[in-house]
């Protein structure tokens, strides 16, 4: 279901990409009726590439690159782009989109004077930024719940701060933090994205029989986690304890009174959830629902709820009479979870935070080493929710989904190139963009996410397309013209190295405005213009000096293992064509 939806949420990039390829393919058809030899004017420059290239053939293997990228950007840095480690993952790009959320939360059981008096401190603080243009507040919600309520901060555009010199929209939102703490008496949680709403970033959950010992355990986690470099507004689902009076039906005592302890909650009610007495019409005309209950202060007194009256039905006849709660039922007061969650049955109790200056999945490992740490009662289980849930679940439907198009892509070009091995060695050039992806995103501090992703999706076929340029080429200098398969592969290099520049340095050219973003909500673009230009760069070089090599060790098995097997390989010379009758191909797209 999750390749899906993926497949789903990736169809308005997929399909304008497919239109696009297949125009140019038809035009391309077109235009090859035009033909002529460039091999004749070829500068002096890629005619002494071509010998470079002919000493780089003699790398024989892939295992000797690793080698090269710590020789040339020294060990740490080479180490780094060649281990996606390095890299730390998210499930979205962290964006500026000039708005900043604060939600509230009070001590469970606070009035609504105490949150508008805190929910008035903290816009009051957010008048004080230069940033800020206005506030909007909203107290309370449907459940009627009046301890939580919510501060929206519009700022000034990304351009018009960044021209400034104004601080950002993290930096807006960790200084919030910090005057927010000096404040007191309420906890502040700051997002700076609306696309989990509410929903905190990271979200590991503890599940159990016991509400209290879970939520034992996770107190006592809670501190280090919240000293987690990178960990903000951590806290717990449960929002802390508040007051609770527990009330203990002696069931003998009221099954012989003809009390049941339905009927005990049943007169319970009206008292706490009131109950509606009627409507009233207000001076404006508009009709409004009366509900009854007790006044706050008997509501919590242990004295009121113990004479509570009970109706006692009357046996035989007699008339119904009344009992004081407190003749049939023990009535205690002491702490209680204000929020009590299930999962599956279990009980959950969630330890969540969000994440401000690391990566997600170098905060979410710090703290899963505290857990690991820190023995769990027996009965008690850890599961991950939140983005790490929802990344594990896309991220394995994407590389599934480009898996599928590898093979996909093996496929055709099988087909294409009548072949089992020649596109393996077209393949070998899809992870070399890989290295230059991974480096270009620890250059420049990004992640990997959702977007960079979709641009190693959409490196697989322009890499491909280049070996592709190289290999065809390469094999019709060695079955039509009888050139030897070292010379075909070194003119191949240097005749077909100005169509890849141009597609190379177009999609560079082209990306560029994205990989900048310097536009209002651009940041969430950024990382598949990043990702896109290092692959491009990096899988350019490396498949001028890889493919050839590998696709010379697979011409090498194939002869091989054709000799021990007894069947002949076509070589050179089989389809040569007389000097002066063959067309030459133009060295283009």
């Amino acid at each position: 279901m999750m390749i899906l939806a993926v497949g789903v949420f990736f169809a308005a990039f997929s399909l304008p990409i497919s239109g696009v390829v297949g125009f140019a393919v038809a035009m391309g058809l077109v235009l090859l009726g035009v033909w002529f030899d460039t091999r004749k004017s070829l500068p002096l420059v890629v005619r002494a590439g071509a010998g470079v290239l002919f000493l780089v053939l003699g790398v024989v293997s892939i295992g000797a690159l690793p080698s090269l990228a710590q020789s040339l950007l020294g060990v740490e840095r080479g180490k780094a782009l060649l281990d996606i480690r390095k890299v730390g993952t998210s499930f979205f790009p962290g964006e500026d989109n000039s708005e900043i959320n604060v939600k509230i939360e009070t001590p469970p059981g606070s009035n609504l004077d105490y949150m508008r008096l805190k929910v008035t401190e903290a816009v009051r603080l957010a008048k004080t930024y230069p940033e800020a243009v206005f506030t909007f507040t909203t107290i309370g919600g449907a459940s009627g719940a009046v301890d939580a309520g919510n501060v929206y901060v519009k700022l000034l555009p990304k351009t018009e701060r960044k021209s400034k010199g104004m601080r950002s929209a993290d930096e807006v939102a960790a200084r919030f933090r910090v005057d927010m703490a000096r404040i007191g008496g309420a906890v502040a949680s700051v997002y700076t994205n609306d696309f989990n709403g509410d929903q905190k970033q990271i979200q590991l959950q503890l599940r159990g029989n016991d509400a209290r010992t879970l939520q034992a355990y996770a107190e006592q986690v809670l501190p280090r986690v919240a000293a987690v470099p990178g960990a903000v507004d951590v806290s717990l689902s449960t929002k802390g304890q508040k007051p609770e009076l527990t009330v203990q039906v002696d069931r003998g005592l009221a099954s012989s009174l003809g009390v049941s302890v339905g009927s005990v909650a049943q007169s319970l009610r009206p008292a706490f959830a009131g109950v509606e007495a009627g409507d009233w019409v207000d001076p404006m005309g508009e009709t409004r629902k009366v509900r009854v209950r007790f006044i706050p202060e008997a509501r919590e007194r242990l004295v009121d709820l113990t004479n509570l009256p009970l109706v006692i039905p009357g046996r035989n006849g007699a008339p119904s009479t009344t009992l004081p709660l407190g003749q049939i039922a023990k009535v205690e007061q002491g702490l209680g979870p204000s929020i009590i969650s299930h999962l599956d049955r279990d009980k959950l109790v969630t330890v969540q935070a969000n994440v401000a200056g690391r990566p997600n999945s170098d905060v979410l490992g710090d703290i899963n080493r505290i857990f690991a740490e820190t023995p769990m009662p027996p009965g008690v289980q850890l599961s991950q929710g939140g983005d790490t849930e929802n990344q594990a679940k896309v991220f394995g439907s994407i590389f599934a989904a480009l898996g599928i198009a590898i093979v996909l892509m093996y496929m055709i070009l099988v087909l294409q190139f009548g072949s089992f091995l020649d596109p393996i060695a077209i393949l070998v050039s899809l992870p070399l963009s890989l290295v230059g992806v991974f480096g270009a995103l620890a250059i420049t501090g990004m992640t990997i996410n959702l977007m960079s992703l979709i641009g190693v999706i959409l490196l697989a076929g322009i890499v491909a397309k280049n070996a592709i340029l190289l290999i065809d080429f390469a094999k019709w200098q060695r079955e039509e013209a009888g050139v030897p398969l070292r010379t075909a592969l070194i003119e191949a290099g240097a005749i077909r190295l100005r169509p890849i520049l141009m597609t190379t340095f177009a999609l560079v050219a082209g990306m560029l405005p994205i990989a900048l973003g310097s536009g209002e909500g651009a940041d969430f673009r950024k990382p598949l213009g990043v990702a896109v230009i290092g692959g491009v760069i990096t899988s350019t070089i490396l498949t001028l000096i890889v493919v050839p090599t590998i696709y010379e060790i697979l011409d090498s098995v194939r002869a091989f293992f054709g000799r021990r097997l007894g069947f002949s390989t076509p070589m050179t010379g089989e389809h040569q064509i007389p000097t002066g009758l063959a067309p030459q191909p133009v060295m283009g797209d």
